[in-house]
């Protein structure tokens, strides 16, 4: 492992040049690469950052889905669906996070990356059930954290926070029992404008 790390921007010159034409934008963002590419070039900017020399990510840390349908106020004009890697190369001493958009706000799917990183399988499964994002080549895409015959994904902004349907163990028949949701949709967090210089901090 390197023992000192290597400065931001030139871990964004290097991914850039190692990518070409499949990098859609490079940059640093508070102090970390940020790097977006597009659906069709996913796997291939995957296999390019594992291998290439001065990317060498073996790791893939941690992958998430996202629901940019609500973010910056409703002001998001792009894809709704996104998945980000946080990506690290133990050799070199340097990170990267990787987002990828879904072309299809309807229908998202991405490739999988279980065959260029094994520990991204449980992470797709998870982006499978919370967003409902599809990884077309993953050899075993079933939910994860949710309940068998859950319908839709919580994790999306339009899905109501109180659910669909309540569990309850109903003592006659001596199970579990699904039912309609009782309780009255609400909101829980009131909306908090903070005024210019709030509290004396400047």
């Amino acid at each position: 492992m390197a023992d000192v790390a290597i400065a931001p921007e030139a871990i964004r010159d290097t991914i850039a040049a190692a990518l070409g034409a499949k990098a859609l934008n490079v940059e640093v963002a508070l102090g970390e690469v940020v790097l977006t590419v597009s659906p069709s070039d996913y796997h291939a900017a995957a296999l390019i950052l594992r291998d290439a020399p001065g990317c060498q990510f073996e790791q893939m840390i941690d992958l998430c889905g996202l629901d940019f349908s609500a973010y910056g106020d409703g002001r998001w004009e792009g894809p709704r669906f996104a998945a980000v890697l946080q990506l690290l190369s133990v050799s070199l001493n340097q990170r990267v996070r990787l987002r990828v958009f879904c072309a299809d706000d309807e229908f998202p799917v991405l490739p999988t990356v279980t065959d260029v990183w094994n520990g991204a399988n449980w992470y797709e499964r998870e982006a499978f059930d919370l967003y409902g994002i599809m990884f077309e080549g993953h050899d075993d895409l079933r939910r994860i954290l949710t309940d068998y015959g859950f319908i839709g994904h919580p994790f999306r902004k339009d899905f109501p926070l109180s659910g669909h349907v309540e569990m309850r163990y109903d003592a006659e028949r001596q199970r579990v029992v699904y039912e309609p949701v009782s309780i009255e949709p609400r909101e829980v967090t009131p909306r908090v404008i903070r005024e210019e210089n709030y509290g004396g901090l400047h």
